[in-house]
């Protein structure tokens, strides 16, 4: 009988979700020899273990009641560059059966096989997370990020079709997807998931307050508070993040999302068109917080190229040949050149292909930084060395939409472009046989 028991409870800890950790452990408990000593506690244990699994159960199935409200969560932005641009989530409360569900889109694990591989790619799937709202929003608020509740006006019925259409994107077949900052993030799943449940009675025009590109909106958050993190994704992201963003394709964006919804209407059952956003309240405000003035990118490059100005005429005065420093620069630019090719061709974020600023960080600087000499030069060099400087010329026509700490990395390559082409003519050719 004991045998039998305990195969039992075996086969019905196999057959439960990896969520449901409490069961689990009440029944690797009951199988221990202190509890077969003790029938009557062993009944009571799968009482026990009938309720839990019933209740979890019951909440994937639940009806909703009259009370439940669901709202949309806007969180501000955080130090970290993940956090950067907010959070969006839904909640679905409902006080008559105790529910209190957080739905997020923006959860992905760090135990997911080749993680930095996908990572970088652009392949990491992302995962609909739930969780009570308490927990998360202590979360928030040690970080200092605002928190606002927006209330959604919608019919029982229309809740319901919310709510089940969460629950099905919560099964394991469903919870995952393929995360794209711009177009398919933890904002715009919730958009699309209000328009699912609300059909033709959402009139939702979107994000309509002001227009921007892709790359505005990032400078919108990123280039006073993040400027270093700023100039990276500018160098990273391609000419599809110039494109402007529609209306709807703005609400990326969590705090254009709480806009748009605020903008947008809903219609009953009778046909009155009323807004959707019921109530708001501010769950949290963030206090201000001291600006730290560091060494931004601009600052930086444009030292470094009076630096590198004020180096290259002192050479040309007393007329030193050395490729010293271009050898550092142009190995830098080389490098650089080649991850823009990596991010073009070899990832899947869909916004780092027609990347222009490989017009400038060429990537074939690396290898030619290394046929620098002061006693031969290739016959060709001269020939790259103009075709470069045709290509530095292009590649001021893009500087209107991209980030300006780019004018002085364009004048400290002018600078450097031109010392050379003047060294080369002191340089002998080397012979063909010699190459």
């Amino acid at each position: 009988m004991k045998r039998t028991s305990g195969a039992l409870y075996r086969k019905l800890l196999l057959t439960l979700p990896k969520k449901v950790s409490k069961v689990k452990s009440l029944l690797l408990w009951a199988e221990s020899p202190e509890i077969h000593r003790l029938p009557g506690l062993k009944l009571a244990l799968a009482f026990c273990f009938v309720f839990l699994v019933s209740f979890d159960r019951a909440q994937a199935q639940l009806s909703l009641s009259p009370q439940a409200k669901i709202s949309l969560i806007t969180v501000g932005p955080g130090d970290a560059l993940y956090s950067s641009f907010g959070h969006s989530a839904l909640w679905v409360y409902d006080p008559v059966y105790q529910l209190d569900r957080a739905y997020s889109y923006g959860t992905f694990s760090f135990e997911t096989g080749n993680f930095y591989v996908k990572f970088l790619r652009g392949t990491l799937p992302y995962t609909i997370s739930v969780h009570p709202l308490s927990p998360q929003f202590a979360y928030w608020q040690s970080e200092n990020r605002s928190v606002l509740e927006q209330e959604l006006r919608l019919s029982p019925q229309q809740k319901q079709r919310l709510y089940n259409y969460l629950e099905t994107n919560l099964l394991p077949q469903n919870r995952e997807y393929q995360y794209k900052f711009f177009y398919d993030n933890c904002s715009t799943r919730l958009r699309d998931a209000l328009q699912a449940a609300c059909g033709d009675s959402l009139s939702f025009a979107g994000y309509t307050r002001e227009t921007r590109s892709f790359r505005q909106w990032i400078d919108k958050y990123a280039y006073k508070q993040k400027p270093w993190s700023d100039f990276g994704m500018d160098l990273a992201i391609g000419a599809p993040s110039d494109e402007i963003a529609t209306p709807e394709q703005a609400t990326f964006l969590p705090d254009n999302l709480s806009a748009a919804f605020t903008d947008s209407k809903i219609a009953d059952a009778a046909g009155q068109v009323q807004p959707l956003v019921l109530s708001e309240r501010v769950m949290y405000a963030a206090y201000p917080e001291e600006e730290s003035i560091g060494l931004t990118p601009m600052i930086f490059f444009w030292v470094l190229a009076g630096l590198i100005l004020a180096y290259t005429v002192w050479q040309l005065k007393t007329d030193r040949l050395n490729f010293t420093l271009d050898k550092i620069l142009f190995s830098i630019i080389g490098l650089t050149g080649w991850l823009i090719v990596l991010l073009w061709f070899g990832t899947n974020h869909g916004v780092t292909n027609w990347n222009y600023d490989i017009l400038w960080a060429f990537p074939l600087w690396l290898p030619v930084v290394f046929y620098f000499s002061k006693t031969k030069k290739p016959a060709w060099f001269q020939w790259f060395l103009m075709g470069y400087g045709l290509l530095l010329l292009f590649s001021t026509g893009n500087l209107l939409k991209h980030n300006y700490v780019v004018i002085p990395i364009l004048a400290l390559l002018i600078t450097r472009v031109y010392y050379i082409n003047n060294s080369l003519e002191k340089i002998p050719v080397t012979e063909k046989n010699n190459l």
